[in-house]
């Protein structure tokens, strides 16, 4: 356990350095959900250790054996007119060298009408982004420790610029096989880029996640829950349209507390027959419901429910994910034993 807290201080320590959140990085899609599965449980799950080939674009550190020879197409009708998609296929070379794990993540974001600054049409453009991973993991010495790391390979084209990086995530993970009990710690993109869209080096979505689930002895649930983005802690930003007025018009600011900023690093999760043919899967995102939420209307932004369907050596998977009145999205999955 020394190992595990004594990393969660050092990568701590220097995520208070390097903090980054959406909007103010590049390459953002490579913090997108890596498939149905996990963004049903909320949109970041670091501590499935199983035939889920997957869940190794998130934590490296969950590559085993139960993944050999295991292939996953994932695809998502995203927001607006984005779509993106993910593939992953690993590969055991032998009980002492372990398992080997490839991964892929592709968004395209579609056409755009271009204009000058003078607003004369410039044409139609698009733009499009692609990361190529390579994963490995090994148990520390004889212990419940297992470490793994993704090397990643990272294209980038924005209507006529280009950018080239390069990445790795690092991952700890614990695991009770007496309590069914996993604890992960992981630390995400941390890179630079290669070579810049327009000679300004920019930073990349550098992030360190918490997770911890649990398999329950009597009920058959698999509890997830996950604290993220802890290389941060004042998460929240005011909302303007909460800010109060007084008798004289004189504006006071939503006031974010420490619950607040407690509850937006938190997504719960939870599978219904996680060792079944068929399982249901729920989730909820706090920070994404308090950010995407329109006030005094219901729409139960931040949640998310799927299912999971097993027929012989392939695995099928849905997701609906609710993130506002406006717009929704859908995940599919496809995993294929290729045994």
């Amino acid at each position: 356990m020394r190992i595990f807290v004594a990393l969660f201080i050092i990568l701590c320590g220097y995520g208070s350095v390097h903090a980054q959140l959406g909007g103010e990085s590049t390459y953002q899609f490579l913090n997108l959900m890596s498939s149905p599965r996990q963004a049903a449980l909320g949109g970041k799950v670091l501590t499935n250790v199983d035939y889920d080939v997957t869940q190794a674009l998130y934590n490296p550190a969950t590559i085993n054996v139960e993944m050999d020879n295991q292939l996953a197409l994932n695809y998502s009708s995203y927001l607006g007119d984005i779509r993106y998609g993910t593939a992953a296929y690993a590969y055991t070379w032998d009980r002492r060298i372990q398992t080997f794990h490839m991964g892929m993540t592709y968004v395209n974001y579609g056409s755009f009408d271009g204009y000058d600054e003078n607003g004369v049409s410039t044409g139609t453009f698009s733009g499009a982004e692609a990361a190529l991973s390579l994963g490995y993991a090994t148990q520390i010495g004889y212990s419940d420790f297992y470490i793994g790391t993704n090397i990643k390979l990272i294209s980038s084209k924005l209507e006529q610029y280009n950018s080239f990086g390069i990445a790795t995530d690092i991952g700890i993970i614990y695991i009770n096989n007496y309590l069914d009990f996993n604890a992960a710690l992981v630390v995400r993109n941390f890179g630079t880029q290669l070579t810049t869209y327009a000679g300004m080096q920019e930073s990349l979505p550098f992030e360190i996640d918490l997770g911890l689930s649990q398999t329950l002895e009597n009920v058959p649930l698999k509890w997830h829950l996950t604290f993220e983005n802890l290389q941060q802690w004042p998460i929240a930003v005011s909302n303007p349209a909460r800010a109060t007025s007084d008798l004289n018009n004189n504006q006071t600011q939503e006031e974010i507390s420490f619950f607040k900023n407690l509850v937006r690093h938190t997504i719960i999760g939870a599978e219904l027959f996680p060792n079944k043919g068929f399982n249901l899967r729920f989730g909820y995102s706090f920070r994404r419901a308090a950010e995407l939420m329109i006030l005094e209307q219901r729409n139960f932004s931040g949640l998310s429910f799927g299912i999971g369907l097993k027929f012989n050596k392939m695995r099928f998977s849905y997701t609906h994910a609710r993130y506002s009145s406006a717009t929704n999205t859908s995940f599919l999955g496809l995993q294929i034993n290729l045994q």
